[in-house]
């Protein structure tokens, strides 16, 4: 029997992406599926969100992430380009955005053939691992798509095509996170129970074993 859950995740998390690796672990060793659910980072969905926050945030967040990529040897530097456009010394971010948006859908799209989980660990990776500069550009995005078993192209088209469908479902993901009980990512819910952050996976693990979740061959 496979175990499923609810993966609520944003390309702009760095606490999302640390979190891929872990999860494509647990996958190996256990019979358990991620359901993907796309949703835009906090900074769009929360206008102004960066303007208000404690100023000490931001510089603790990138401490802690890097200390995390340290501790448990997962590759990461800040993207390049920032998945969000926005001015950093204002706090402003940007009417218009010409990555987080495609990077979504195509996120999206790839769930919707069976294979968001995948995509979204060779995208990420390629967008925070620090490999790759310009992530955007080229065939970085259509290579994470071929890693992950899609059609590169068939794919892409679909993410360009499909917009306003694949955006009610990015916006229906969000309402689902917020119904699940909590705003942030990575989330994962199992059973309508959510655990928030990728320092919850134990927990998440642990309810997941207590209903019967066992090892591969176990």
């Amino acid at each position: 029997m496979t175990y499923t859950f609810d993966f609520y995740f944003s390309f702009r998390s760095p606490y999302s992406y640390l979190a891929t690796p872990q999860i494509e672990q647990l996958i190996a060793q256990y019979d358990l599926r991620p359901r993907m659910r796309i949703v835009l980072p906090i900074a769009l969905r929360i206008p102004g969100f960066f303007k208000n926050v404690n100023p000490l945030w931001p510089p603790y967040l990138l401490r802690d992430t890097f200390r995390i990529s340290q501790m448990l040897n997962i590759p990461y530097r800040w993207p390049r380009p920032d998945p969000i456009v926005m001015d950093h010394a204002a706090n402003e971010v940007a009417a218009e955005q010409p990555y987080i948006h495609h990077i979504s859908r195509l996120g999206a799209a790839a769930e919707r053939q069976g294979r968001g989980f995948e995509f979204v660990r060779a995208a990420a990776h390629a967008i925070w691992s620090g490999q790759v500069d310009n992530w955007h550009e080229g065939d970085h995005l259509k290579g994470a798509l071929a890693a992950a078993g899609l059609d590169p192209s068939e794919t892409d088209e679909m993410a360009r095509a499909q917009t306003a469908e694949l955006d009610i479902e990015i916006a229906a993901n969000e309402a689902a996170q917020r119904n699940a009980g909590h705003w942030g990512v990575p989330l994962f819910v199992f059973d309508d129970e959510p655990f928030f952050g990728q320092d919850r996976i134990e927990h998440l693990m642990w309810r997941m074993k207590q209903a019967g979740l066992k090892a591969r061959g176990g």
